[in-house]
């Protein structure tokens, strides 16, 4: 079997596709793939019509660009759950949540608090004594804002 008899033009095109479709999954970020879409659709239009080379590049371009744009951000969407409020389930990790002061806690001076089983930079504007239970009230990069628990809590 002659190999130049199997590589006709949507043939051609559809190999296009299926490498584009492959770097997909070595290049994620959901844009390669839609190239690959765009030589699928241009492989079928070359079934169906006898189009020269200018046209096929035509029919590539737009169908690419178009399911880029009009398709990229709903794919996303559906199969690619963003967390857009990372940040702040972060913080609902922290926040309120008691600790221990493992050093003292000075005014201006940072300490160190034990808080599930690590030990974290904290610091008050207040005096806080090694011992002491507190509440963590915000949380500024890897620094805990921490105040010493009132006797009731």
């Amino acid at each position: 079997m002659d190999i130049k008899a199997l590589l006709t033009t949507p043939v051609i095109w559809f190999l296009i596709g299926l490498v584009f479709l492959l770097l997909e999954l070595i290049v994620p970020g959901l844009v390669i793939v839609f190239f690959g879409v765009g030589a699928w659709i241009t492989a079928l239009s070359c079934v169906f019509f006898d189009i020269d080379i200018n046209i096929q590049i035509l029919i590539f371009t737009v169908s690419s660009v178009l399911s880029l744009a009009l398709l990229r951000n709903y794919l996303k969407r559906r199969f690619f759950k963003e967390d857009t409020n990372q940040e702040g389930s972060l913080d609902e990790e922290f926040i309120g949540k008691t600790a221990i002061v493992k050093t003292p806690i000075k005014p201006g001076i940072q300490g160190k608090v034990s808080f599930k089983g690590t030990q974290w930079e904290a610091e008050s504007d207040q005096s806080i004594d090694e011992g002491t239970r507190v509440r963590i009230t915000g949380k500024d990069s890897i620094i805990l804002k921490v105040e010493p628990l009132k006797m009731e809590e």
